[in-house]
């Protein structure tokens, strides 16, 4: 019995070894975090990781500054924009079951959509912002700030936000405009039947076994498990909320936390939701003066003394920042996510700093 206990004593000995082992990977990277949370007063978390593995993860300050409600690895937070990569994902994967075409007119798609662009427009200028489908949509919101507020079947959305003239022949200039993501939805839902929610659900999450992430609308602070969003926390908590209307919700109504955001990127990177050449399809830039491809960007940045392409995710909403970046090659990823407004240039260069860390 005694061996036993002390079999079991050294297994479990060998176990946290191996396991701060894993966690000191990316020596440099707590250093680097932590004297930049001190100097900045960086609220949020931070994540290094090659492949599925967590070599490095902290968290700093408060998800919810009235309850002292901590941020953790699996605090959920908006993450504005990248929601356009995962509906693009979502797109890829219907395209590679034979269900789309990333270049079928959408018409073919949608019927009863404006004849004249319905014939040009397609699911490939759509996703990569060179639609020309004018940006009407964030110019009824800034006149009109209870937008936010609608609730709107796709029909009417598209044909409100989405159904102006072209501002240039498709795929022939670029315009980030998040009308394209209404168009989207409504060929989305048209085609398979089920509700955008639901498709992410089920080609997403659940392959990916991811348990903190999702599609939401309205205000997140509904969403049990989110960070609330601030303007800033000092001298006192000054709460920010940009609410999502139900048709916008490919544009910016995704949701995750930073342990999951390595699932997914590991997952779709090594051919859990898209087979390889569909994923290549996916990261392939489009248009080179934005690195844009289909809903994100892809950039070349040296690290480790040398040139290498990161999927290179960054999106914002409100108080919220976001980024995900991935080498493609290898699988180094760095997380960092935000609940206060932080500015955004000073998170990419954290970044920067800690996926180079990472190859020390």
């Amino acid at each position: 019995m005694q061996k036993l206990v002390r079999l079991h004593y050294y297994l479990a000995l060998l176990a946290l070894v191996f396991s701060r082992a894993a966690m000191a990977d990316c020596g440099d990277c707590a250093a680097i975090a932590q004297r930049f949370a001190q100097k900045e007063q960086f609220n949020g978390v931070v994540l290094v990781g090659q492949g599925a593995q967590v070599d490095y993860v902290e968290s700093f300050g408060v998800a919810d500054a009235e309850t002292k409600r901590p941020i953790t690895a699996d605090t959920r937070f908006e993450t504005g924009s990248i929601s356009k990569w995962i509906a693009s994902i979502v797109v890829m994967r219907l395209v590679q079951q034979g269900q789309l075409s990333l270049d079928e007119p959408v018409a073919t798609y949608l019927p009863d959509y404006r004849k004249d662009t319905g014939s040009k427009l397609t699911l490939r200028t759509l996703l990569s912002h060179s639609s020309g489908v004018p940006n009407q949509v964030d110019a009824a919101v800034k006149n009109d700030p209870t937008v936010r507020d609608l609730t709107l079947d796709n029909a009417e959305a598209v044909r409100r936000f989405a159904s102006g003239d072209l501002a240039f022949e498709p795929g022939t200039d670029w315009d980030y405009s998040h009308a394209n993501w209404l168009i989207v939805k409504a060929v989305l839902e048209k085609v398979t039947g089920n509700s955008y929610p639901a498709l992410v659900d089920g080609y997403v999450s659940k392959p990916l076994g991811l348990r903190d992430s999702g599609v939401f609308i309205g205000d997140s602070a509904k969403v049990a498990g989110m960070a609330r969003g601030y303007a800033g926390l000092t001298p006192q908590a000054e709460p920010l909320s940009k609410p999502i209307p139900n048709f916008m919700m490919l544009a910016g109504g995704y949701y995750t936390s930073a342990n999951d955001m390595l699932r997914l990127l590991d997952g779709l990177f090594e051919g859990k939701v898209l087979s390889p050449d569909r994923a290549a399809e996916l990261m392939a830039v489009l248009r080179p003066d934005q690195h844009y491809a289909l809903g994100g960007r892809t950039k070349m940045l040296m690290l480790g003394r040398q040139e290498r392409s990161v999927a290179w995710e960054y999106g914002s909403n409100g108080a919220f920042r976001v980024l995900a970046w991935r080498t493609l090659k290898d699988g180094h990823s760095v997380i960092v996510m935000n609940n206060t407004s932080f500015d955004h240039q000073k998170i990419g260069d954290l970044a920067t700093r800690l996926l180079e860390a990472s190859y020390r």
